[in-house]
Order: C-alpha cells, then sequence, then structure tokens
C-alpha cells in the first residue's frame, strides 16, 4: 500500500478506512471490530478515520473498547478523529440547537473525550469538522497548537473548509495545516473545478476525500450510463465499479487520499483494489463526462 506523507512526522495510508458507519453494524463487539481493523492491516491500510459525533457519540467508544481488548492493534494504526460539531443529544440535554464550537474550552473538552473513549495516548491527526462562522483564528490557532506541544495531538488538518477558512486559520498558528478533507467523488466532482483541490494541490498539501463513493449513490438507477462503463471497466480490471471510481480519485496528482466505509468484512478485504487499476487520461475524463452529464467545453 502506498503511503502519503503529511508532515515530517506524519503519513498516512493511501486509502483510509472510515469509521462513521461502524455503530450502524448489528455487531460492535471488540471481536468484530478487531476484524475489520486486522482485514485493513492486512492490505496496509493503516489509518482510520473517526470523528467525536460518529454514531451519535458511540463510534469512538465502539473503537476503544476493540483497542483495549487488542492493545497492540494501537502501534500498526493512525487515528483521525475530528471535532467542533456540536449535535443535539440526548447525552447533551442542554443543547438547544446544533452548531459548531471551536472555542478553547470546547475542544480541549472534545480531544480529551476522544482520548479516553478510543484508549488511545495520542490522537495521530486531529481535523476541525466544519468552518464555524464565530471562530476566533487567534484563539482556536493557539488551542490547536498546544495540542501538538502537549503530545496529545500529532498533527492538525481541518475537514470541508474553503481557501480563505484555511488561510484565515492558519494566519494564526505555528504548526502547518496538513490536510483538508473534502467531499470528493464522480458525482461530487465540484473540488475539481472551484479551486478547492487546486488551492491543496499547489501547496503540496494532499487532500481527504469524504463519500468518494457518492454515498452509494453513484450506483443507483440515475446514473445508469455511468454505472454500465464502471462496471465495464471493472470486468476488463478484474475488479468491481467501487474500485473503478476508486482508482478514478487515485489518478489526480494531487495524491487525493479516499476514506471508505462499509461495514461488510468482504468489501472491506477489497478495499485496497483500487490501487491496482491503473486510469489513463482519456478514461478519467469519459467518467468525468459521464458523471456530469455532458462533455468537458
Amino acid at each position: 500500500m502506498e503511503r502519503v506523507s503529511l508532515n515530517a512526522d506524519l503519513g498516512l495510508s493511501r486509502i483510509v478506512y472510515g469509521m462513521w458507519r461502524l455503530t450502524d453494524d448489528a455487531d460492535t463487539g471488540e471481536k468484530h471490530v478487531q476484524a475489520k481493523i486486522e482485514a485493513c492491516l492486512d492490505q496496509g491500510i493503516t489509518s482510520f478515520d473517526q470523528a467525536d459525533i460518529y454514531g451519535d457519540y458511540e463510534s469512538q467508544i465502539v473503537l476503544g473498547r476493540a483497542l483495549k481488548a487488542a492493545p497492540a492493534l494501537r502501534d500498526r494504526m493512525e487515528i483521525v478523529t475530528k471535532c467542533d460539531i456540536a449535535l443535539l443529544s440526548d447525552k447533551f440535554p442542554e443543547r438547544r440547537v446544533k452548531h459548531y464550537d471551536t472555542s478553547r474550552p470546547y475542544i480541549e473538552e472534545s480531544v480529551d473525550r476522544s482520548l479516553t473513549e478510543m484508549n488511545i495516548e495520542r490522537i495521530d491527526l486531529l481535523l476541525v469538522h466544519r468552518p464555524d462562522p464565530l471562530m476566533d483564528q487567534h484563539e482556536t490557532g493557539a488551542v490547536l497548537d498546544g495540542l501538538m506541544s502537549s503530545g496529545k495531538v500529532r498533527a492538525v488538518g481541518v475537514s470541508n473548509f474553503k481557501l480563505h477558512d484555511w488561510t484565515l486559520l492558519q494566519s494564526a498558528m505555528q504548526a502547518k495545516l496538513v490536510t483538508n478533507q473534502i467531499e470528493m467523488s464522480l458525482l461530487e466532482s465540484g473540488a475539481f473545478r472551484n479551486g478547492d483541490l487546486a488551492f491543496m494541490q499547489e501547496r503540496g498539501i494532499p487532500p481527504m476525500a469524504w463519500s468518494p463513493l457518492g454515498g452509494g449513490a453513484l450506483f443507483g438507477s440515475r446514473h445508469d450510463a455511468l454505472r454500465a462503463r464502471l462496471t465495464e471497466l471493472g470486468q476488463q480490471a478484474g475488479v468491481d465499479e467501487a474500485a473503478i471510481a476508486i482508482a478514478w480519485l487515485l489518478r489526480h496528482p494531487a495524491r487525493i487520499l479516499p476514506v471508505l466505509g462499509t461495514n461488510n468484512l468482504d468489501r472491506i478485504k477489497a478495499l485496497s483494489a483500487a490501487m491496482d487499476v491503473a486510469i489513463d487520461r482519456e478514461t478519467w475524463f469519459e467518467l468525468y463526462s459521464l458523471a456530469n452529464g455532458h462533455d468537458v467545453p
């Protein structure tokens, strides 16, 4: 499995396993979660994507139970998690509205809770989950720098940020932001045109892609022509259509890291198949055109 360096201290596997659906599985027991982790590790997928809010604040707890039962797994993993979205939840009955919070107390409390829930001593990569309209960049930047200095967090990035959000936060930090996790797929290709991806590429910053299969919509009836071509290409390469869609992202020179989530063990064992697929330039544009419903201008 190819690895991508985010800074001198941290690299991630090119494909990242996303745990946002971890609690959707009927079996959230330690052994079953361990089996998912080991199926990833067996392919060289060492990076695992979490967030404090996933599974109504339960996903990190499920992962933590598995790591407590099999602590040797932790040394083979890079753990990514996120903070700043405050959901309406029975776990926080005092909240009146869903909101974002990038204040020092909120971020520090979220990080400490994540460390405890996941039974780990350090978060490898902490992402600010959404741009906060009320962000004080000096306060937020200082707390993120402090978390790195304290050793609680190894590296910091963002998620769903536009370039102006990125530069605002970066202007108040000593440490360098190392990634932006944004939505990218054949069905959500705006980042290829609106400057989001070019901004990262210009600075040599590898972006992460969430929902790289369009949340499953890629394989719905609304996209029959695209799916048919993905299936055809998959048959030629000996992989499924999902691997072709991921290979389409991997083809881009920005070194996109797709975050893939499934609870099916057989599918987990096949996540790395996309690494073996070569997408030439014309095939890339063919799929891009099918997804957009028209040729490029």
